[in-house]
């Protein structure tokens, strides 16, 4: 009887996970567009070969990386907004703590770079794990016919983009254009009204 190896799951994970922290350092300090597999593979100690093993492509690395940050930035958005009541409130708090951890981040902020080509902008839109990570943050403001929420998740996506790529003023400006623009498009309209409309 062949026994199965339980924990190969688990390390493949953890080679998976070593590689992509070696690409997220090299995204710190260069162009996430110009990072290459060599460099990610001299990065994370491993050959070429032994890379292609869990990533086939430069793209799906990157999707890689892109999608495991969007978890994680979605696990921080749930905690900061988990106590908030008011889906006008929940909406700018979720998309001001969007903006500020990518600000914050070194890795993140560089694929937002005004000065580069606008990857990170790119990779959001194509990217249909933040596409549903958005729609399902929508849909916690309130009930709301599904195709919607898919439509806004869509706009949100740009939205967030836009503001990482070319900032407001400040966080109040910021925080002007959100209540002024974006919450009437995002909050459904009997949650703005507080009542349900006849």
């Amino acid at each position: 009887m062949a026994r199965s190896d339980w924990l190969a799951a688990r390390r493949t994970e953890a080679a998976a996970n070593r590689i992509l922290d070696a690409a997220e350092t090299l995204f710190t300090v260069h162009d996430p567009g110009s990072v290459g597999m060599n460099e990610i593979a001299r990065a994370a100690g491993c050959s070429r070969a032994t890379l292609y093993r869990y990533f086939e492509s430069r793209e799906a690395l990157r999707n890689a990386y892109v999608h495991r940050e969007a978890y994680r930035l979605h696990d921080v958005i749930k905690k900061k907004i988990s106590g908030i009541e008011d889906p006008r409130q929940r909406l700018v708090t979720g998309i001001a703590t969007t903006l500020r951890t990518v600000r914050e981040s070194p890795p993140l902020a560089s694929w937002f770079a005004a000065t580069r080509p606008p990857i990170g902008g790119e990779m959001a839109e194509r990217s249909e794990v933040i596409k549903a990570l958005v729609a399902a943050f929508l849909s916690s403001l309130g009930p709301d016919d599904p195709a919607a929420v898919q439509r806004r998740a869509r706009w949100l996506v740009r939205v967030i983009t836009s503001l990482l790529l070319f900032p407001g003023h400040d966080d109040t400006d910021e925080q002007a254009m959100l209540d002024e623009f974006v919450v009437p498009v995002m909050v459904p309209i009997e949650q703005r009204t507080g009542q349900a409309i006849q």
